[in-house]
Order: structure tokens, then sequence, then C-alpha cells
């Protein structure tokens, strides 16, 4: 990233050639027919096609010195029986290296951007060098093959084509064409695995020099670990991003988020996530200071139900909770959970979630739940870790929801539900008689 990150003209040209391999590129067909089956035409019968062609040459130069007739009607004969054998097989291997050529001539492009820098970084430079195959860089093997390619359009000339009537040339270009591929075949893959690594380190290299005050975060061993230091998302401005400091460790693994409406609770849990991810994927991050150890983000956010599928949002969001259990299982999690079971009662909710916190942090992962219920900010008194609760707070300015959007240590004392129905016009006066019914019996 480091390296990449002042690299300007660089990652500006990966991104307008990788613009035009992304809409033309049809990688798995492309990956499929370099190192798919066994060529149909072998060394062998290229020589043997090779002779017979020359041998219908000889025989048509002989005729017109003064051999007989038959001599070449022969050879030709010969030669159309040839053909005739190996047609399907010419006609098919033909109709995939045009595609093939198409797709490997705008990589080509790309890989030849890539061939003339000369990279410090170990990796960057293992990267580079995984793209050599054969002595040839791989632009130059593609230009192979893109000769043959033109070669075979011009099987459409009408000057071209008693040519290669004469000397088999359809027929010998597919066997060119299968001979490049048994010997460059092998290598297709790994070239665009390298270019779509290159392309991908490129864009969080971008982000690194568009944001200049994000951090490369710390990656180290040990037990399952989140630590971050004015912590924010990385989708908010600087100027509105309110940082926050956040720690999970093995003694406390587990943060209870309460709060109240719009409070940034969810917003909180999507910094962790993503702020994680890109740590992990090597670019930087959103906060003054971060160090983690390797982990498996899982999350549960914005679960619905599906009238599709006849699932509810409590059942949907109980499978999502089962699949993060069973990963936890085998994997070191941070998992982040919105509004733990807000789809049943609370007795239920109270039961489930200490079971289920129980669950996470007997297999040792570490995490963020929110929730509206306050029964739930206390459910470590079932479970032998520490939990610590926080949250997030507002007040009222002219009438007027306000929001700091920073965490404070502690169970949040108010909610805001009925002030915000109230702001937006809803009749919510608790003083107000209830009206169950048309009137007094």
């Amino acid at each position: 990233m480091r390296e990449l990150a002042p690299m300007l003209d660089f990652r500006e040209d990966l991104a307008v050639l990788g613009a035009e391999v992304g809409h033309r590129l049809e990688g798995p067909t492309l990956a499929d027919w370099a190192a798919g089956r066994e060529p149909a035409l072998t060394p062998a019968s290229r020589m043997i096609a090779f002779g017979v062609a020359a041998v219908s040459a000889a025989a048509v130069i002989g005729w017109l010195l003064g051999l007989p007739g038959w001599v070449p009607m022969t050879a030709l004969a010969g030669q159309m029986l040839f053909a005739w054998f190996y047609r399907n097989t010419v006609r098919r291997v033909v109709a995939e290296a045009e595609r093939a050529t198409r797709s490997l001539t705008i990589v080509g492009a790309l890989l030849a951007r890539l061939e003339r820098e000369a990279f410090t970084d170990g990796y960057l430079r293992r990267l580079a060098d995984a793209l050599g195959s054969d002595g040839l860089h791989p632009s130059q093997a593609i230009a192979r093959l893109k000769r043959l390619a033109d070669w075979l359009d011009s099987r459409q000339n009408p000057f071209a084509v008693p040519l290669f009537g004469l000397l088999l040339g359809t027929t010998q270009l597919a066997m060119a064409v299968e001979a490049w591929r048994r010997r460059y075949g092998s290598a297709v893959p790994r070239w665009l695995t390298a270019v779509g690594d290159f392309e991908a380190l490129s864009s969080l290299a971008a982000r690194a020099y568009d944001h200049p005050d994000d951090v490369f975060p710390t990656v180290h061993d040990g037990p399952p670990s989140f630590v971050a230091v004015g912590l924010g998302h990385p989708l908010i401005p600087s100027g509105m991003c309110v940082p926050n400091d956040v720690e999970l460790k093995a003694d406390v693994p587990l943060w209870m988020v309460s709060g109240s409406n719009m409070s940034g609770k969810s917003t909180l849990l999507r910094a962790v996530g993503v702020n994680t991810v890109l740590a992990l994927a090597g670019a930087t991050v959103k906060a003054s200071a971060m160090s983690l150890t390797r982990l498996q983000v899982v999350a549960s956010i914005r679960i619905a139900d599906s009238l599709q599928d006849g699932r509810s949002r409590f059942y949907a969001e109980i499978l999502r909770l089962r699949q993060m259990m069973e990963l936890a299982e085998k994997e070191r999690v941070l998992f982040l959970i919105d509004e733990l079971l807000h789809g049943t009662n609370s007795h239920d909710r109270r039961i489930g979630a200490e079971a289920i916190v129980r669950g996470l942090l007997d297999r040792h992962a570490v995490g963020l739940v929110t929730t509206h219920d306050l029964a739930l900010t206390s459910v470590d008194d079932g479970v032998p870790y520490a939990m610590r609760n926080v949250h997030l707070r507002d007040h009222l300015e002219a009438g007027e929801m306000v929001f700091d959007y920073r965490l404070h240590p502690g169970v949040v004392q108010h909610s805001n539900a009925l002030a915000l129905m109230k702001q937006v016009g809803l009749d919510v006066d608790q003083t107000a008689p209830s009206r169950r019914g048309p009137g007094p019996a």
C-alpha cells in the first residue's frame, strides 16, 4: 500500500485499462479454455498436416513444371481427406480461439503496463514475477496468439482463399493455436489472478492516498482482540464523523450498546465491521490507532423477513445466529449483532440472549450487541465473562432532538421514542384516555 499509494500514473492507467477489461473480459470462459481439456490437435497431427500441405504444394509446382495432372489431383484429394477428418475439431478450436483472443488481447494491454514497473516491495515483486512464463512476458506471449488470430481472420480474404486451401491454412493455424495453449494455457489463470490482485491493491492504495489521516493497523497473533482509538465509519466525511474508542479483549469480550433511536448504535457496529475488513485486507482504517488479531467478521444487521421464503424476521435472525455459532466453532469470530432477538417477547428475549451470548463467548468470540431492551444490559449475570455496558445519548434543544454520537459508560437512562413521535406529528399524549370501544356500556 505504501509503495502503490504515491504511484498516481500507474494507478490511473490500471483504472482506465481495468475498466475496459471489466466490461469485455470473459474471465471464467477464458480460464476454462486455457486450462481445459487436452488439445485435440497434437504435435504429431501438426507434423502430418505440415507434411500433407508440403506434398500438395510440391505436386502443384511439379504440375506447373510438366508433371501429369493426376499427381496434384491425388495430392489434393489426400489433403482434402485429411482436412475433412479434422474439420469439426478445427472449427471448434478456431471458434474458441477467436473468443479467447479477444479477451486475452484486452488483458495483454494491462499486463504490458504491469511489466513496465520495477517494484521494490517484496510482495509486489512476487506478484510481478508470477507473470513470467517460459522466458516470455505475458504480453509477448499474448501477442503471438494475437498474430495467429489475425491470420485466421485473413482466411475470409478472397485473395487468400487459394493459398489457405493449398496449404491447409486454417487447419495449420488451428494446430498452432493448440500448440500455444499447450505451452501457455496453464499460465493464463495465474495472469488473471495477478491482474486482479494488482487492481485490488491499487484500489486500496488509492483509498490510502485519498485519506492521508487514516492509519495502517497492527495485526498480531494471540487471543481474539479488537482495540481501536478514535474509530469512525469510512463513509462518513471527517468533518461530520464522531470518533469513538472500542476495546474488546479476552477479559472483556462483550460490549452491550444501549441507546435511543437514531443515536448511532448500528453505525457503530458497521464502523467496527468495515474497518476490520479493511484492516485484514491490508488497507488503512479510519482511526487514530488500531490493533487486532485475525478475526472473521459475522454480523446480524438489517435482517428482514421474506414473503417468498415464508420466513419471519425473527426466524431469519435465529438462522443467522445459528450460522454465527457454527462459524465460531471453527474460526476466531468478531460478532456484531444489532437489536438481539428484537422479534420476540421480553421474557424469551432475555433467556435467549443469555444463551446466545454464553454460546459465542464460550467459543472465544468477541463482539458488540445493540439493544433497546434494557433487560439485556444485565445478561452478564448469567455468563462467566465480564461485559461492559456503554450507551449513546441524546437531548432536546429548542424542541429538536440532538445526538452527540459518543459512547458513554453504563446503560442509557431514557428513551426518545415518544419525543420522536411527537416531533413528526403523531398524537401520543400519555394523559389521554384510551379508546377501546364505541363508548361506555
